[in-house]
């Protein structure tokens, strides 16, 4: 249970700082008097919304701190030390600080947390229930989550596994429709590459191949040119008249060899002049092979023109070499490859759905089965509370339907009842009056207590549109559920107020240049004078304050009977 709440530049408040008991506590005060904004601050410090909108005018950051007494929590204590935030001596500190720039600082027992893990450990400490959330009682779509609130764990997990399932066959869908609308672009993708693929693989190109084939193919071109500049060149070397430069170089070399006998100096000479020769003459053998090699094939010729055409057309398509071609062919070869397994993704991705939609459809079973053996239990425990609510002649049923499978299930979940003799159970967001809607939400909440055991409620104004003996049944309720777990309630009714074990009443305070939200705890002669304004206006009449005196004391003597 919540054990002390401390608020600072919140909203309209400056600082308050309030200890709670176990039991009811009420808190009163004039509409708009502030009440609503501290069940707000413990919201925001339990993980709800927060901005720097919510910060009083003229401050730079606001704060909640609260402290709960967790040592009979079981649940929370475990989800606290499986997160790392041990309870210190069954104590857990939660803090929320936001700043002027939008920042929150969240703390959980004085280590760093996320908003996120607020909420997580909220939602196992407090049960608020909002002025308004009576309403969520009018769409029909939030019964089934009080249903399976009411039904425990073993709806949630089935509920969670459902839901998992479902979001999973989503995905799988959503990736299969992918797929799908594709289809034709990769169709299309896929015959353009494999075209390509094997255009550039038939030609079989091989690196440099180009530059080898330019040059055949010139040879080949130009062969009774090179043939005669060959053939003249090897004439020129070796002439039959003894003109020839082979024989003038070997008088040369003979005519030097004799001078370099006589003078040394000519050695030189005649070393350069037998290289020459040496090297002419190995010219002069190679031009002959090479001329002997000369084709004149214009078969050839043109086969070799037809495969320069070829790359040349390939060049113009896939790239300006015929490495940029071979690159090209790997890629398009890869992306073929890809496209030709995302058929195989697809019939796999088929093969999957199938699969889990059939696990969805009988996670789904299996909830519809649990929820049907629940709704029976939960329709006697809310019945029964509303007997006690000044129902005594209401009928209320749980109609669980079939209806298109989603995250939640196969199963549309719709509270009816009837309030009157005789008429047969309708829908009760058709029927229900706004009073009879909050002894609805009242005994459904009694009920849920009774089960999850929450260590807090909170009601914030649970009595709108009632009045009279209603209202004393509500404060009944209100105070025999307040013996199981700790509630805090804002009320307008003195029935509700004379109740509390402990009265808070709320005070706006207007000065010239600024406004404040007190709050104070009310000693008895005090807490008389509340309740009696509560039934009479600012100025209680001495009969009024009497009969304040008379609804605390009447409290006061159950008190004593159930002691």
């Amino acid at each position: 249970m919540i054990l002390h709440l401390s608020i600072r530049n919140l909203a309209i408040i400056d600082t308050i700082e309030l200890d709670f008991g176990a039991g009811l506590t009420v808190l009163t005060g004039e509409t708009g008097a502030g009440k609503s904004i501290l069940v707000d601050a413990l919201g925001i410090v339990l993980g709800a919304r927060g901005s720097a909108e919510m910060i009083r005018t003229g401050k730079d950051r606001a704060s909640v701190d609260a402290v709960f007494d967790v040592s009979r929590g079981l649940v929370v204590c475990d989800m606290l030390t499986e997160m790392g935030y041990a309870p210190e001596d069954g104590q857990l500190i939660v803090n929320r600080e936001i700043t002027a720039a939008g920042k929150n600082v969240c703390r959980i027992n004085g280590r760093l947390a996320s908003v996120a893990q607020l909420k997580q450990v909220g939602a196992l400490l407090v049960d608020m229930h909002g002025q308004h959330e009576h309403q969520s009682l009018l769409s029909q779509a939030k019964h089934v989550g009080l249903l399976d609130d009411w039904a425990g764990k073993h709806v949630a997990d089935l509920r969670n596994v459902v839901t998992e399932l479902y979001r999973k066959l989503a995905g799988l869908r959503s990736m299969r429709a992918r797929f799908e609308a594709n289809d034709r672009e990769r169709a299309q993708r896929h015959d353009l590459l494999s075209y390509q693929v094997s255009e550039i693989t038939r030609a079989n190109l091989q690196p440099l191949e180009d530059q080898a084939l330019e040059t055949e193919f010139s040879r080949l071109a130009n062969s009774q040119k090179l043939a005669a500049s060959t053939q003249e060149t090897v004439n020129a070397l070796t002439s039959d008249d003894n003109f020839g430069i082979l024989d003038r170089l070997s008088v040369c070399e003979d005519s030097l060899a004799l001078a370099a006998a006589m003078d040394h100096t000519l050695t030189e000479a005649l070393m350069v002049v037998r290289t020459a020769r040496l090297e002419l003459i190995e010219v002069e053998r190679d031009l002959a092979r090479y001329s002997e090699q000369i084709e004149f094939n214009p078969e050839k010729q043109q086969q070799l023109a037809d495969r320069l055409d070829a790359i040349k057309t390939l060049k113009r398509k896939y790239g300006d070499t015929i490495e940029e071609i071979i690159a090209y062919n790997e890629c398009a070869t890869k992306e073929l490859q890809e496209i030709e397994s995302s058929n195989e993704t697809c019939t796999r991705l088929d093969s999957e759905i199938n699969a889990v939609s059939n696990q969805f459809l009988n996670a789904c079973g299996k909830l519809t089965s649990v929820r049907m053996g629940s709704a029976k239990k939960f329709a006697e425990a809310v019945l029964k509370d509303l007997k006690d609510l000044a129902l005594e002649k209401a009928t209320f049923e749980v109609q669980i339907t079939e209806r298109e499978p989603d995250a939640n299930g196969a199963d549309r979940v719709e509270f009816m009842i009837s309030t009157n003799p005789g008429e047969a159970p309708k829908q009760l967001v058709r029927t229900a009056s706004g009073g009879e809607i909050s002894r609805v939400m009242l005994a459904i909440k009694s009920a849920l207590a009774r089960q999850e055991s929450l260590p807090t409620m909170i009601f914030d104004e649970i009595d709108v549109g009632v009045g009279g003996r209603t209202a004393h049944r509500i404060a009944d309720k209100l105070e025999n559920l307040a013996q199981f777990v700790q509630i805090i309630c804002i009320t307008h009714l003195a029935q509700i107020a004379s109740r509390a074990g402990s009265h808070l009443a709320v005070e706006k305070c207007m000065q010239v240049d600024e406004t404040t939200v007190q709050v104070k705890t009310l000693t008895e002669e005090e807490r008389l004078l509340e309740v009696a304004r509560m039934l009479g206006g600012l100025e209680p009449t001495p009969t009024v304050v009497q009969h304040a005196r008379e609804m605390l004391d009447l409290r006061g003597k159950i008190c004593e009977a159930t002691t």
